[in-house]
């Protein structure tokens, strides 16, 4: 394995796509953190958040394959609106099978969605999202609803932890029982 700590992301791009796979694997290590953010942004009812990840670690393999460094664009913006439109796809295909507003993001994608959608799309997208929102509220208790909120805005167990003051044992309980009670409140 060559020295890749120096390497730019667009050189190991390039080297990439000549086939040195160590450069790939370099560039998917660089960014399965963007990508584990990314897919837990979204809230796939009857799939789990590693189903929304392997999608975006396709997209992010996509953005290794097809990136032009003449461009001039950095590759860490082309990876992050590969794994993010790779991550909408399954989504999409996903809601086809499944009765309408069945997901909604959470997170700072609106800029994203409203790009590719109608103003009918984004109103619906809108009202999911606040529905969604209300039925955490609803089901979940205070510190759970604090926990998935964090959770799905990216942040990590020991994030959590020191932000409510609690354990990671407690943190993790409380995604757990938040998990068992959103499939409940959807299955109804």
């Amino acid at each position: 394995m060559q020295s890749s700590f120096r390497e730019k992301d667009e050189t190991l791009a390039t080297r990439g796509q000549a086939g040195e796979t160590w450069a790939i694997e370099e560039l998917l290590n660089r960014y399965k953190n963007m990508v584990r953010a990314r897919a837990r942004g979204f809230f796939l009812v009857g799939g789990e958040t590693e189903d929304l990840v392997q999608e975006g670690m396709v997209g992010l393999y996509t953005a290794i394959r097809d990136y032009n460094a003449s461009s001039g664009k950095s590759f860490k913006n082309f990876a992050y609106m590969c794994v993010t439109r790779r991550i909408l796809d399954a989504v999409r295909m996903s809601n086809r099978k499944m009765p309408m507003g069945v997901f909604v993001s959470l997170g700072d994608s609106d800029s994203v969605l409203s790009e590719e959608q109608s103003p009918e799309e984004f109103l619906i997208s809108s009202e999911s999202k606040t529905e969604f929102k209300m039925k955490l509220m609803r089901e979940l208790s205070d510190f759970e609803f604090r926990v998935v909120t964090m959770y799905l805005e990216g942040m990590s167990y020991a994030q959590i932890c020191e932000a409510t003051g609690k354990d990671m044992k407690s943190v993790d309980n409380a995604l757990a029982r938040s998990k068992k009670k959103l499939q409940r409140a959807y299955r109804a």
